[in-house]
């Protein structure tokens, strides 16, 4: 069975009505990235930062998996499927995929502030005052702009040998995440699945569609080959 990775970012998550990003402006949700988004943000005002991931957590548990999401759990049959997401949302998870790695962490996890292994499931709001075992702040477990990305190297291996690659909803601007398609095998086949693609630096087949309307569609073709051989 062949082994499929799919890139996902912000694009496939717009379509079930999340905030891409940053807007037009280069705001979210209102904000600075600086003001939200880093660990000095956090260390300024982490009042702020809470409730910010607190609107985004509530607003990702309110929305559904799309078409595309789902699509992809079809391909699961046919193809030894990867997710890896640059999204902190999980539905990919409650579409029904069952291979996802977060690479910018999740929404719906926690961890504490002084030790970065201690990892909890979080649903509501988190607040000033919620503590770790040892009654240290715990924090979004959301890597921010100026942190490592623990799951990198993960994802390089998973990439190294994929018979195919499809990139979904990426604008392949935001590093490390967007040297992950170099990681590919040179044979490998890349789909690029995005209304507006940009330069992907190597060379793929554009399916200028929303991931909504391309995906399915992609994935209609792709189990078609694999039944057919």
């Amino acid at each position: 069975m062949k082994k499929c990775v799919i890139l996902t970012g912000a694009g496939i998550s717009a379509d079930s009505g999340l905030n891409t990003f940053r807007d037009a402006g280069g705001l979210w949700e209102g904000h600075k990235v600086t003001d939200v988004c880093t660990p000095e943000a956090f260390a300024r005002n982490p009042k702020l930062v809470l409730d910010f991931y607190n609107m985004r957590r509530r607003q990702a548990n309110e929305a559904q998996p799309n078409a595309a999401h789902q699509a992809l759990v079809r391909l699961e049959a046919h193809y030894r499927v990867q997710i890896i997401t640059q999204n902190v949302d999980n539905l990919h998870e409650r579409a029904g995929s069952r291979r996802v790695l977060h690479l910018h962490g999740e929404l719906n996890k926690v961890r504490s502030c002084a030790d970065e292994r201690e990892v909890l499931d979080w649903t509501g709001d988190l607040n000033i005052g919620h503590t770790d075992g040892k009654g240290r702040q715990l924090r979004p477990h959301i890597v921010w702009f100026g942190e490592e990305v623990p799951l990198f190297a993960q994802a390089v291996e998973e990439m190294r040998d994929a018979d195919i690659v499809v990139v979904v909803g990426t604008s392949l601007q935001v590093y490390p995440a967007a040297s992950l398609l170099h990681f590919a095998p040179p044979q490998a086949e890349c789909f690029l699945v995005d209304p507006k693609p940009q330069q992907a630096g190597r060379a793929v087949e554009i399916v200028a569609q929303k991931a909504k309307d391309g995906v399915p569609a992609l994935v209609d073709e792709l189990i078609r080959r694999a039944s057919s051989t």
